[in-house]
């Protein structure tokens, strides 16, 4: 079941139309407390989420969200200010779409959002995707059937790609996950490691397909080709 947040009665409508046309349970919610509310009682699988809404905003919803729940949530918004991109991302927001959105850009994103949230469900300690493997366990990576040695920072960044994946990293997420708080700021040295981490991953360094960057943003890792 897919949670839709939004303020706007058309947006909603448009979004019953898109998603129950494609065989999707659609539940939707006008305003920030109630779409907790819903979450709890509930449990969607994806959140589609509104950033202006009137008595509690998007960035405020999804940090409550945080708090109790992983659901994977999608912000669908008109407001393109990158800032506020950033800052929908870092309060635990999984993707961004600006609207007006493709209805096929939405239903990938939301396939995507879906495969995140089965990888969250899955307890197995081996991940396999595109084309890497890593065994948790045995602290191993392999990368299209060759062992790979990573240094300990290469390790646990290669780590949040591969159990987040699909979804858009930001910069601060991943310094702040690999590296720990003190180096929340440390933006040059994220690319170093990016960089470092492509020669060891992609067939093309120079043209990724794995570890792809979303400008402004942060990095992003694919799980498709």
């Amino acid at each position: 079941m897919i949670l839709a947040v939004d303020d706007e009665t058309h947006v909603l409508e448009a979004l019953r139309t898109i998603l129950e046309g494609r065989g999707y349970r659609l539940r939707t919610a006008p305003n920030g407390p109630m779409a907790l509310e819903a979450i709890k009682t509930e449990r969607p699988d994806v959140v589609l989420l509104d950033l202006a809404m009137p008595r509690m905003n998007g960035v405020e919803v999804c940090r409550r969200i945080r708090s109790f729940s992983r659901v994977p949530v999608l912000v669908l918004s008109a407001l393109v200010d990158e800032g506020q991109k950033v800052q929908a991302l870092d309060s635990g927001a999984d993707d961004y779409v600006t609207k007006p959105f493709g209805v096929e850009e939405l239903l990938a994103r939301i396939r995507a959002a879906l495969r995140r949230a089965q990888a969250q469900r899955d307890d197995e300690a081996v991940i396999r995707l595109h084309g890497i493997e890593m065994d948790q366990a045995a602290h191993r990576i392999m990368v299209d059937g060759e062992e790979v040695h990573f240094t300990p920072t290469q390790y646990e960044l290669m780590r949040l790609f591969l159990t987040n994946p699909d979804r858009l990293l930001t910069q601060r997420m991943l310094l702040m996950g690999a590296l720990g708080p003190e180096y929340d700021d440390a933006v040059d040295n994220l690319r170093t490691f990016i960089s470092q981490l492509r020669r060891k991953v992609e067939r093309d360094p120079s043209r990724p397909k794995r570890i792809v960057t979303e400008p402004g943003l942060g990095y992003r890792f694919r799980t498709e080709p």
